[in-house]
């Protein structure tokens, strides 16, 4: 899952960047009306100087002096045009700079009347079109005239393009600045989360034994809650243990002291000898099955991470010197350096009891593979012995069931895995080695 800082991080910079692109498109958008507006009133301005250079010669025919007020007027093909039209739309002045080209000049208007438009010509152009409607009363007689100027779009286009470039910039630096503001205000804003991560990797690896930092008042309630936590369960734990301990020596003694009656008074050709010890032996194993399921049954999560190979090795060299009457090449085979997050105990008894039942049933090999992936650990012992037949399998994970009863053992071995592997959320499974025994994978999630 993705990290809280990275989910907030990523979620400020879409933000951001929604922001930085609605913003420049807004500012885009009334620059160009400005700048429209601009234009238009640039181009009234053309339209008023016109109308104070034209004057009337004697045969009554609008003229405009040479040369004329707006240089550019007089330039063919400058971008600047002009005309002046009357009422019925004939063309009564146009500029030099129009001749030859079919520019999209507005029709007669009424006196005192203004348009400014967009509008193209038959290639389709652009042009920007401003008019006015004027009484014409110089002369004989008056008559209605209209005055326009229009202008191309070639210099608003280019004016539009160099301020695109210019908003893109300084948006882009504008909005790295704030990358790098608001990742330091998380950075700030988080630090409490990550001392809280921190102290915990503390106490899992051991280093101390309750959350000890300062926090603000979002995390207090957390933090208390956590110590609360961890003194209730590691005072459960001692607790249980010292239970566990009493019980065991209330139950094995008197059953060592019954076992050594029977071996005494009761012969071992009586009738009733072999239904006394199958009974205390039943018994036994009962007692050591459910003592050990108690311990088993109590995950501790916050203990250090173990290391696996050092304690394989070390189980190893145990059987080995117990069995020292059958030589048996064991392999200790890790990817990286596999560690099990949980107690010590729980590892050594899973990992005692497979190793045990591998080296009673194997003829000559060994192996304990570990490997971590996405999913926790995985831990597999497996041996060449005569293997576990497939219907069989499932059965020796209930208690007190064992593949040979002539085999030495209480069949309590796998149960205890399957109890132990359960408390972590984990399973235990059986199949057939590659070596050509039994092969028994447990995984631990984390």
């Amino acid at each position: 899952m993705m990290s809280l800082h990275r989910r907030v991080a990523l979620s400020a910079a879409l933000v951001l960047g929604a922001f930085v692109v609605l913003t420049s498109v807004a500012l885009e958008q009334a620059f160009r009306e400005s700048a429209e507006s601009a234009r238009g009133e640039r181009l009234l301005a053309q339209v008023y100087l016109l109308l104070g250079a034209a004057e009337e010669d004697p045969a009554g025919q609008l003229t405009l002096p040479e040369p004329l007020p707006e240089p550019r007027l007089g330039l063919p093909g400058s971008g600047l045009y002009a005309q002046v039209t009357d009422a019925e739309g004939a063309v009564v002045w146009r500029s030099p700079s129009a001749v030859g080209l079919n520019v999209p000049f507005r029709g007669a208007l009424q006196p005192g009347e203004r348009r400014f438009e967009r509008r193209a010509d038959a290639t389709g152009k652009d042009y920007f079109v401003e008019s006015l409607g004027v009484r014409w009363a110089t002369g004989a007689s008056p008559r209605e005239l209209t005055f326009s100027v229009a202008e191309d779009l070639t210099e608003y286009l280019q004016q539009i393009r160099r301020y695109r470039t210019a908003l893109a910039g300084w948006l882009a630096v504008l909005a790295v600045l704030l990358l790098a503001v608001l990742w330091l205000v998380l950075r700030w804003g988080l630090k409490p989360l990550r001392r809280v991560a921190t102290e915990v990797a503390a106490i899992q690896a051991g280093r101390q034994e309750r959350l000890k930092g300062e926090y603000p008042e979002e995390l207090r309630l957390l933090t208390e809650n956590v110590n609360a936590l961890l003194t209730h369960e590691r005072a459960q734990q001692k607790k249980l243990n010292n239970a566990l301990a009493d019980l065991a020596h209330s139950l094995k003694t008197p059953l060592a002291v019954l076992q050594s009656m029977v071996d005494q008074n009761v012969p071992a050709a009586s009738p009733s000898r072999a239904a006394l010890d199958e009974q205390l032996a039943r018994m036994g194993r009962l007692v050591e099955y459910h003592l050990q399921r108690a311990a088993a049954g109590r995950a501790v999560t916050l203990s250090g991470p173990v290391a696996v190979r050092p304690v394989a090795e070390r189980l190893i060299a145990t059987l080995a010197k117990v069995q020292r009457d059958k030589p048996v090449l064991a392999a200790v085979e890790v990817d990286g350096a596999p560690v099990f997050r949980g107690a010590e105990d729980d590892l050594m008894e899973v990992l005692g009891n497979l190793l045990d039942n591998a080296y009673k049933w194997c003829r000559s090999q060994v192996r304990v593979t570990a490997a971590r992936d996405e999913e926790g650990l995985r831990i597999t012992v497996e041996d060449d012995g005569p293997g576990i037949a497939p219907g069989h399998a499932q059965q020796l994970l209930e208690r007190g069931v064992r593949a040979d009863e002539t085999v030495p053992g209480h069949g309590i071995g796998l149960a205890v895995v399957r109890d132990v592997a359960g408390a972590y959320d984990g399973a235990v499974a059986i199949d057939r080695s590659p070596l050509g025994g039994a092969r028994v994978t447990v995984r631990f999630r984390d």
